[in-house]
């Protein structure tokens, strides 16, 4: 028996006479699962009562083990994974709820296994910069999730009086943009922004994590602003449908400097944890290993596109790539998947990327600016005025829900595993946002969140599998390897992949619990 069940030694042989007297539980099985880190063959109990885990056996026991009504499920040869936890999506509901909202991106997560999504602070309406916006937020998603949803707060200035607030409403961790967010309601933050809340965070159980760009004082192009000035040093280096052109715009001396800003105040608050989102720039990797060889508490996640995803393939026009920071070249991807890979082993708590998100950046099509060439256009529809426009486009990719799929299909190559993956996408990213005990692991006392893997299955990404509000995403029409055959939020099958949704519509939960340290 492993050390994780919680019931008398026996073995699959000498199933158990009447150890399940209560009969409100679920049986899930399989040859396969990702157990405390480890996959084994196992039987996991969970109560239906609680929705946590009860008992683990590493061997399957038969339906016969049970009362005679107990829901049993046999998965075999497919993997039980725990759920996955994706620690940066935008639900932007309320407000912008055309661009996304919690019911169609809560059942997009459920499509691919991920059964906790963290909501950023920005792009809804109003932002979750105060404790009464964060009410708003709450209330608008009452009876919309399908999984479990927690809260970040944001930082902008002037709101550091709010932020212990928000720690004691249940925000999971805060972020602050060192660069235009690209939404009026959420601005960036200065050096002293920062310094207020370093100070007034150090003691309190959260991470401040920081969208890491920021314009050097001395640089061939400032962004966005690229578009609307012919004097140096704002001159675009090539056409605006080029990705190349809007690659140099966001060079990775954007990403290096905005750190090195960030490096410079961690002593304010030496014990908090910061985090840097969307890594995107290999070239930060040196200066962060060596602020964690030095003792600073910083840590780093990057995205799947980020390492599925080449700016040298990435054709004239096509703005469903556009994201900041950019997608880079393909070598610069080999040494974000070469720093993944070494958090693995004794080396896992010294890499500075330890955890693998979506960010989950919807928009309406119409602000992508897709040219004939990409998008079709219905009778009489006119392109738009600035069709293909790298600059004007709104950025941000669209994924929640393809990403353990995106993940499997590039890491196979890689010879990543799926104790890998639950390691990037679950385990750490539970973690990252204070829910290591509960969530991103299959053992007892944490929640029945269940993720039924197909490592062999593909699947063409079409609308059908795209089940964000808005079908506008660079991953449409690839072919992934990996499918999710079914998703379980605390012990309740909320999506099926022949069945698809359960008849008894959104069940999940609002994650408002305050963080321990």
């Amino acid at each position: 028996m492993a050390p994780h069940a919680t019931s008398p030694p026996r073995s699959a042989a000498s199933p158990p006479s009447t150890p399940f007297e209560h009969p409100a539980i679920t049986v899930l099985a399989s040859k396969r699962a990702v157990i405390a880190g480890r996959l084994t063959a196992a039987t996991i109990i969970i109560s239906t009562e609680t929705g946590k885990i009860t008992s683990i056996f590493d061997s399957i026991l038969p339906a016969s083990s049970f009362p005679p009504d107990t829901p049993y499920h046999d998965y075999t040869p497919h993997i039980l994974l725990p759920g996955l936890v994706d620690a940066h999506v935008h639900l932007n509901e309320p407000g912008r709820t055309e661009w996304e909202g919690f019911w169609t991106g809560t059942r997009a997560a459920a499509f691919g296994g991920v059964t906790t999504v963290v909501d950023m602070p920005l792009n809804a309406i109003p932002p979750t910069t105060t404790v009464a916006n964060l009410t708003t937020k709450i209330a608008a998603a009452q009876g919309k999730c399908w999984v479990d949803v927690g809260f970040y707060g944001g930082l902008i200035p002037g709101n550091s009086s709010e932020l212990p607030g928000l720690v004691d409403a249940g925000v999971r961790g805060f972020k602050g943009f060192l660069i235009d967010s690209g939404v009026e309601e959420f601005p960036a933050v200065s050096s002293l922004d920062i310094s207020k809340a370093l100070s007034v965070l150090a003691d309190s159980p959260t991470t401040v994590m920081f969208h890491a760009e920021m314009v050097p004082p001395i640089t061939a192009s400032v962004g966005d602003e690229v578009q609307h000035s012919d004097l140096p040093p704002m001159v675009p280096s090539g056409p605006l449908d080029h990705y190349s052109t809007f690659l140099d715009s966001r060079p990775p001396s954007f990403e290096t400097y905005a750190i090195a800003e960030i490096l410079s105040l961690a002593h304010l608050a030496p014990k908090l944890p910061l985090h840097i989102v969307h890594l995107s720039a290999a070239t930060a990797l040196p200066m962060l290993r060596a602020a964690r060889a030095s003792g600073v508490n910083i840590t780093a996640e990057t995205c799947f596109h980020y390492l599925a995803l080449a700016a040298e393939d990435i054709a004239p026009g096509d703005t469903r790539h556009k994201c900041c920071p950019p997608i880079r070249s393909r070598s610069n991807n080999d040494e974000l998947w070469t720093e993944l890979q070494s958090c693995t082993g004794p080396g896992e708590a010294d890499a500075v990327i330890q955890t693998v998100v979506s960010d989950h950046s919807p928009c309406t099509p119409s602000l992508k600016l897709l040219p004939s060439s990409v998008a079709a256009r219905v009778d009489g529809e006119a392109e738009p005025e600035q069709a293909g426009d790298f600059f004007a486009a709104w950025g941000g990719i669209s994924s929640v829900g393809l990403g353990l799929s995106i993940l499997w299909t590039e890491g196979r190559k890689r010879g990543i595993t799926v104790e890998d993956v639950v390691r990037w996408c679950c385990k750490n990213t539970a973690k990252q946002v204070g829910l290591q005990g509960t969530k991103g692991d299959l053992r007892v006392g944490y929640d029945g969140d269940v993720a039924v893997f197909d490592p062999e299955g593909s699947f063409v990404v079409e609308h059908s599998s795209m089940l964000f509000r808005n079908k506008c995403s660079p991953y449409e029409g690839r072919e992934m390897r990996g499918v999710v055959r079914a998703t379980w939020v605390r012990g309740r099958k909320v999506y099926d992949r022949a069945g698809g949704f359960g008849k008894g519509g959104p069940s999940g939960k609002v994650l408002l619990e305050r963080r321990t340290v």
